[in-house]
């Protein structure tokens, strides 16, 4: 199993901000967090909370694949998930089951690499 990197994970979003030309204290407020604590997550110092990094990722438009593991193209499996399905009435729904179980299965997952 890969373990992650916090410090090249750190690195990545601190990339991707100064990219877009974003202070830490722009893309904290976006995601919910103070400066300090996006401080520590770009130097690698702390764990974020899935949510946290959710928001990051939500923020800096980018998916959590480009910034866990350096890959730019993201999984179309986990894009399918998203995939609005078509109601009764022929309109595109949100699957909200799916969303709320990747979210679960994505915070046991975290839980998993923290006690290892």
């Amino acid at each position: 199993m890969r373990e992650l990197d916090y410090g090249k994970m750190g690195n990545r979003i601190r990339q991707i901000r100064k990219v877009r030309e974003w202070s830490q204290d722009e893309l904290a407020k976006k995601c919910g967090i103070s400066m300090s604590f996006l401080g520590h997550i770009e130097r690698g110092t702390r764990i974020m909370s899935l949510d946290t990094f959710v928001n990051i990722c939500a923020a800096l438009e980018t998916g959590a694949d480009e910034l866990l593991w350096g890959i730019a193209s993201p999984s179309e499996t986990i894009l399918d998930m998203w995939e609005p399905a078509q109601g009764e009435d022929g309109r595109k729904q949100k699957d909200t089951d799916s969303y709320t179980m990747y979210v679960k299965i994505m915070k046991s997952v975290a839980e998993i690499m923290n006690e290892a």
